[in-house]
């Protein structure tokens, strides 16, 4: 088992990765000094709770704690005003109160969703993250919580920091290929903006990867939430170098939108995204081998690189410019200037963002 701390004061908690760890949940638990006398909400959606849902309801039960349960649809849709309604109501038909706990059991979608419910039930209760994807293990660690707006993602939000993460490998095993490519890519991204060790690391132990080797997964979900413990320890609320996190976010986020939150997985718009961010920074003077190595990388994952032609460049830059990025005509932008390095430009025009739209369609 591999442990991580997120430094942040008295706000601080932990993170522990590793195999059959579910089986010590109550611990865990207890470790935290969750309350006992309060009911407990988990919350998870339809693919994960006929996996995984009564086993930790059990788990919970069996160790004293009163445990309720609310699912919703799965898929990004259910990142909504409606389901945070949803969840509140079961929140307060179980009676939860202020010392009550709030557990996300999936993936990106349920952890930011129940966190945010969490972060806004009587003005805030405790909550946890226990990721059951490969990308949540970017999504469950940092504290930022959110919903969906039709025009734009994650601009209903909170911060809002867990108690801890739990993320047990044995609980990745029944994802779909697709996923388990999408969640790389954001452990991809965490090598590209921090480490090209370990950027390297991932090229070679592709294969080891996409089949799900407790080993090499282990430790490059250790690595991916290290890298960003680290970076959240820095800048909890995104004030200077936590930005650096949203490396192929904007045109990422955009295409999601547009996309209608279905028909791209989040990793796989923000491959995309990665890959123009590499294709940008030739337009500041870096190498063409940024983008070689970022293309080459994401393909070996069979993931995709290219806009689909489908997608309307002027609807792609309208979901924009609704983004938290977007400001006065130019957007703030994170730009690689080497394999592990990144920088923050807050000069990057919009005509300069659309020409890359339209060459990353052009390629398709």
């Amino acid at each position: 088992m591999r442990e991580l701390t997120v430094e942040l004061g008295e706000r601080s908690y932990p993170i522990y990765i590793g195999q059959g760890i579910i089986n010590q949940i109550v611990a865990y638990f207890d470790r935290a000094e969750l309350s006992r006398k309060s009911p407990l909400l988990i919350v998870t959606d339809e693919t994960v709770a006929p996996l995984h849902l009564e086993r930790v309801s059990t788990l919970l039960r069996e160790g004293g704690f009163a445990v309720t349960t609310c699912v919703v649809p799965a898929g990004e849709t259910s990142k909504s005003l409606a389901q945070l309604e949803g969840i509140i109501t079961a929140a307060l038909q179980a009676g939860l109160d202020r010392s009550s706990s709030i557990v996300a059991l999936g993936g990106g979608v349920v952890g930011d969703l129940a966190g945010f419910a969490a972060a806004s039930f009587m003005r805030g209760v405790r909550f946890v993250q226990i990721p059951t994807t490969i990308l949540a293990h970017d999504s469950s660690v940092g504290g930022k919580v959110a919903v969906n707006h039709p025009m734009a993602k994650n601009i209903i939000g909170a911060f809002h920091q867990p108690e801890l993460v739990l993320f047990d490998i044995e609980l990745l095993l029944t994802l779909p290929p697709r996923e388990v490519k999408a969640g790389l890519s954001e452990v991809i991204k965490h090598g590209l903006i921090w480490d090209a060790e370990f950027t390297q690391w991932c090229d070679d132990h592709a294969d080891k990867l996409l089949d799900l080797d407790p080993d090499a997964l282990s430790y490059a979900l250790y690595i991916g939430c290290k890298v960003k413990s680290i970076v959240v320890s820095q800048d909890e609320r995104e004030n200077d170098l936590r930005a650096i996190l949203n490396l192929g976010h904007t045109i990422g986020h955009a295409l999601e939108a547009v996309a209608g939150y279905g028909e791209l997985l989040h990793g796989e718009a923000i491959a995309i995204g990665m890959v123009g961010a590499a294709k940008l920074a030739q337009q500041f003077g870096y190498g063409e081998e940024i983008h070689k190595v970022t293309k080459d990388l994401f393909e070996k994952y069979g993931l995709p690189v290219r806009i689909p032609a489908h997608l309307d460049t002027d609807s792609i830059m309208s979901a924009m410019t609704h983004d938290k990025k977007f400001k006065e005509g130019t957007m703030v932008y994170i730009i690689p200037t080497e394999i592990g390095k990144v920088e923050i430009r807050k000069d990057v025009t919009v005509h300069q963002v659309r020409e890359i739209v339209e060459l990353l369609k052009e390629e398709s």
